[in-house]
């Protein structure tokens, strides 16, 4: 176990990893702009070819954590949720407070079939990091500034076309509208205070209009709401480079169904709804903290092979000629070859590094509460 591990912190073979996943993505990418052809004549056909591209690229990330890192996923709900899993539209609203709660949520979907198609309502910014906003791009993900007069008929048209997706497909929102932070929850609860609201302690003050909004207009094509609350065993912290470092985590998540027809249809009845839900997690919140688990019954869903065996798939395709190249590098002498060689390993190492910045915490987020930001 212990030469396993040293293996896996090597950051030769960390490199070689995000080789695949950057190469392996631009060749997707690629792909999928050659499949905008199908647009106006088969929109359907070009959605389910995009949701097995964004799949083969997404689930390198989820072999990251479940073989790579090995962490464990635990859900807290009762069999009768698990059993429509992947069998139906749903918006998930998840906390916002781990770099990798993004990456536990996928594992969710890639184990109950709808990864390829599971969408979110993403901050601009993202749209121009490469791999990752250009695939969401080709995937129909909604894009929005969190400037609401800016947003309005973005957010609209995007949720429209969402209408008649013809896969099954997950809609993640982060109500909390950032990751939390103690600076961001002290400006969320004196917004709070006067509004009148009850104060949270471990969560931000829900933003209502993105729930509302997707609500409205995903109505009559979704039929639950999913309400995740994410955890990790002994008060642990994990980051991206932890999982990329191999270091393996026990995360909980408790999941409550609430059908939309519980759900009031007035927007301001729903925004109160919203509001309630979150006194609900942050009670959830403080009952984990004291006995280190969520009540109910769990579920351990098992790991499939696919996300292994496309990982597999790629670094062959990929790894053969890259390593046959280097072998020639070095056996040629060539100074200039071998400084070429050198120099693109560290663009490359550089490049890796600042896609996984992405997920930080602390180089990530929003202004939220930081006028200074927000001016500049």
């Amino acid at each position: 176990m212990a030469l396993l591990a040293y293996l896996k912190s090597l950051f030769i073979l960390q490199l070689l990893m995000g080789f695949v996943f950057v190469v392996s993505g631009l060749i997707i990418n690629f792909i999928q702009l050659c499949t905008c052809v199908l647009w106006p004549i088969n929109r359907q056909l070009y959605r389910r070819i995009n949701c097995r591209l964004s799949y083969s690229l997404w689930s390198q990330l989820v072999m990251m954590l479940e073989w790579w890192s090995g962490t464990e996923c635990t859900l807290y709900t009762d069999q009768a949720t698990v059993d429509k899993f992947g069998k139906e539209h749903v918006i998930i609203i998840l906390n916002h407070n781990f770099e990798i709660d993004f990456l536990c949520g996928w594992t969710m979907c890639e184990r109950y079939g709808v990864l390829g198609s599971s969408k979110v309502l993403a901050k601009h910014e993202l749209l121009k990091v490469p791999l990752i906003g250009w695939t969401w791009y080709f995937l129909e993900i909604v894009f929005c500034k969190r400037k609401w007069e800016e947003d309005r008929e973005t957010v609209f048209a995007g949720l429209d076309r969402l209408k008649d997706y013809p896969e099954y497909m997950w809609f993640l929102l982060y109500c909390e509208g950032t990751r939390f932070t103690e600076k961001k929850h002290q400006i969320s609860m004196q917004v709070a205070e006067s509004k009148g609201l009850p104060k949270l302690k471990y969560h931000l003050l829900p933003r209502t209009k993105g729930f509302t909004t997707t609500m409205q207009c995903l109505k009559g094509t979704v039929t639950a709401v999913y309400d995740v609350t994410l955890n990790f065993k002994d008060n642990q912290i994990p980051t991206l480079l932890d999982i990329v470092n191999g270091k393996k985590y026990k995360a909980d998540l408790r999941v409550k169904r609430f059908s939309v027809e519980d759900i009031p249809d007035d927007e301001q009845e729903c925004a109160n709804w919203l509001h309630k839900l979150y006194q609900e997690k942050d009670a959830l919140q403080e009952q984990y903290n004291k006995e280190g688990k969520f009540p109910g019954p769990t579920i351990i869903p098992p790991r499939r092979p696919w996300t292994l065996l496309n990982f597999l798939f790629w670094a062959t395709v990929l790894l053969s000629p890259l390593i046959k190249f280097a072998c020639g590098v070095v056996v040629s002498g060539s100074p200039l070859l071998i400084i070429g060689f050198i120099t693109f390993l560290i663009i490359a190492s550089v490049a890796i590094r600042r896609l996984i910045g992405v997920t930080e915490v602390k180089r990530t987020g929003s202004s939220y509460g930081n006028q200074a930001k927000k001016q500049k």
